[in-house]
């Protein structure tokens, strides 16, 4: 079968992980760190990865000025697909292309037309909780919703549950920062006063001195994140982080058996724009708080960045995406640490008694001070 010459380019997974008893797909198995078949249960104990060596830090100025052709490629045997619903972009089996989008659910899936061949990941954090370990947490987390209504939290909505390996760019950089500031340094003065009834009264009253201040800070930032992701609440990404990426091991397909992988959208420039803003917040809160005295203002850093280096690495993610009414709503869970966060429906009802139920003590206790 020949493959048209407008035929969108298609990524994957090199290799298939076959069940030494039975020859089906093996599956990643987070509870048991090994290759385990679906269908026989066979165990395949995989440590390949192990002798793959540490994971390389790339130069990102020299990436950024010439990237080679051959770190450009991925995989070749699974279908990259954007969602027509919500535009999350996934990479695919090619028997899973049909399949409803991990992210909200439509079953619109078509071909997505890469504009560029993708970096390939040197890297990646393997679950290490597994969908019945979230499914616990998350039935927890249900239930410590008081503004829930009664009939969400009866429904069963974590057999929905699905492990997704999302993008990642982090980035290491060595900074040296001059900062120069106004030091605000607190002093007091007595001062006179009459009150309402006439007589002298004393009160402390707080001025402060200004001063110019300098300095300079030497830091070293170590994966710096930032997500690659449109198709993952970035809220709420943000809320599970971290991630500990100081164990991520190097790219292996064994690890994404039987999980889907979104491939990045936010590309390689963009992404390092976006940590240098990331960097340039936690300096001036580093300079900040070298500053003498008691506050300060008109603070101005002056970054110098070196030894700038990237990984494009996968992080683990569990999601649940669901309908409640009209709305949809996402919670996820940290697949390495089981950290949740995730919105849901409110109820009317329980937010209007609670807020009656303030205005009755507010006017209970006005009433027992009169």
């Amino acid at each position: 079968m020949t493959t048209p010459d407008n035929a969108p380019p298609q990524i994957a997974a090199k290799e298939k992980h076959a069940c030494p008893a039975c020859g089906a797909q093996a599956e990643w198995n987070p509870s048991k760190q090994l290759l385990v078949c679906p269908f026989c249960g066979a165990e395949s104990p995989y440590e390949q990865y192990k002798a793959g060596g540490a994971v390389a830090e790339l130069d990102l100025v020299a990436m950024l000025r010439d990237l080679p052709a051959e770190q450009r490629g991925w995989d070749t045997t699974r279908h990259s697909v954007q969602c027509q619903s919500c535009k999350a972009v996934m990479v695919f089996d090619p028997a899973k292309v049909g399949k409803n989008c991990e992210f909200c659910g439509s079953p619109a899936l078509v071909d997505y037309t890469e504009l560029q061949s993708p970096i390939r990941p040197q890297s990646l954090l393997p679950f290490k909780l597994s969908q019945n370990d979230v499914r616990d947490q998350m039935k927890r987390w249900y239930a410590g919703r008081w503004f829930a209504p009664n009939a969400f939290k009866n429904k069963s909505l974590v057999d929905q549950l699905h492990g997704l390996y999302v993008p990642y760019w982090t980035f290491d950089a060595q900074v040296h920062c001059d900062w120069q500031a106004e030091a605000g340094h607190y002093y007091y003065t007595t001062e006179s006063y009459r009150d309402g009834q006439g007589r002298e009264q004393t009160r402390q009253v707080q001025h402060t001195r200004w001063e110019y201040a300098e300095g300079a800070i030497d830091h070293f930032f170590d994966d710096e994140p930032v997500p690659a992701t449109k198709g993952v609440d970035l809220a709420l990404l943000r809320q599970v982080e971290p991630f500990p990426t100081q164990e991520v091991v190097p790219y292996d397909t064994a690890f994404l058996s039987g999980f889907v992988v979104e491939r990045y959208q936010i590309n390689l420039e963009e992404a390092a724009t976006a940590s240098l803003g990331q960097m340039h917040d936690e300096l001036e809160s580093l300079c900040a708080r070298e500053i003498p005295g008691d506050t300060y203002r008109n603070l101005v850093i002056k970054p110098e960045y070196s030894n700038q280096t990237f990984k494009h690495t996968l992080l683990p993610i569990w999601l649940l995406t669901y309908t409640y009414g009209a709305k949809t709503f996402n919670v996820i869970a940290n697949g390495y640490t089981g950290e949740i966060a995730g919105n849901y429906p409110k109820s009317f009802w329980k937010i209007a008694f609670l807020v009656l139920g303030i205005i009755v003590v507010v006017l209970t206790i006005l009433a027992l001070n009169q």
